[in-house]
């Protein structure tokens, strides 16, 4: 399962503090955009209404749920979108799935933002000894492939939702670390930043003041970028059984429970699997939308 985003996606250089009304309305001019954010707002609302949405609980296994053989169901009347393995519903498991995906995904991702963006800037603009080490080391993980170091740390640590959060946050924030620091560093070498040393300015004003608000649209296209990928992890860690363990839901284990009726019963996979699918499209839609709106040389790109 491949990552939509990576280091070749490049937000556009900061020069201006965030102007969030702005940005909302060039991004609202965005058809794409709009979609991902209608497609993003529907699965929040059906994760968020689960309980109350979902037909059945999600693990109750039905006797009527099999078929005499003992397969699966397929979508039905009753069971919408059919029957897993054990004869649940799969509609209501993917309901509460995606509240587990989608906490994961903002968690982790959060979590990932912030270790990313305070290594960029103390090393950015602090340099010398520090900025070395911590680059460095950023280096070094950047080394490692994301997914095996993922898989390494959830076969140690015990996996549960906020392991599994925890886990890809150490592994994701390493592409933030590496943006910040080289825009801060930029940043560092302006006139107003030297003026503000001129005039005595402390490093905490100064990183506060003038540095981090012009971090801001760097880290909030990173940010919504990163949701999918995020996403993707958890489900790739949940299919290889190091992720969020059954009976709870989340997109990746219900694949993976699944698997092995591919063929006989392909809705098991088809559904969730562009479920995954549709998230990830979506957040990447509105990750290239801010982009452009944020885009300080072009007023953002129509």
């Amino acid at each position: 399962m491949s990552v939509l985003v990576g280091p070749d996606t490049a937000p556009p250089p900061a020069s201006a503090p965030f102007d969030g009304e702005g940005v909302l309305r060039r991004l609202l001019r965005r058809k794409l955009a709009v979609l991902g954010l209608v497609i993003i707002a529907g699965v929040v609302t059906a994760a968020a209404l689960a309980p109350h949405v979902a037909p059945f609980d999600p693990n109750e296994q039905f006797f009527d749920g099999l078929t005499l053989e003992g397969s699966p169901l397929p979508p039905s009347e009753k069971y919408w979108l059919g029957t897993d393995l054990l004869g649940r519903d799969l509609l209501s498991r993917i309901l509460y799935g995606a509240r587990n995906s989608l906490i994961i995904g903002v968690v982790a991702n959060g979590a990932a933002l912030v270790i990313g963006t305070l290594v960029g800037v103390v090393a950015g603009y602090f340099r010398g000894v520090l900025g070395t080490v911590l680059m460095r080391f950023t280096d070094l993980m950047m080394a490692f492939p994301a997914l095996l170091l993922a898989i390494c740390l959830a076969a140690v640590l015990r996996p549960s939702l906020w392991i599994v959060a925890l886990v890809i946050a150490l592994v994701n924030w390493v592409q933030v670390a590496r943006v910040v620091y080289s825009e801060t560093r930029s940043l560092a070498e302006r006139e107003f930043i030297a003026a503000e040393k001129t005039l005595g300015a402390g490093s905490p004003r100064i990183l506060f003041r003038h540095i981090l608000p012009h971090l801001t649209s760097t880290v909030i296209v990173y940010g919504t970028l990163g949701i999918s990928t995020t996403v993707l992890l958890e489900a790739t860690l949940s299919f290889l059984g190091v992720g969020v363990q059954p009976p709870d839901a989340s997109w990746g284990n219900i694949i993976f429970e699944n698997q092995t009726y591919f063929q006989s019963a392909p809705w098991l996979v088809f559904f969730p699997g562009i479920a995954i699918l549709l998230l990830a499209l979506a957040f990447n839609l509105v990750g290239d939308g801010l982009r452009d709106a944020l885009d300080p040389t072009e007023g953002g790109r129509d």
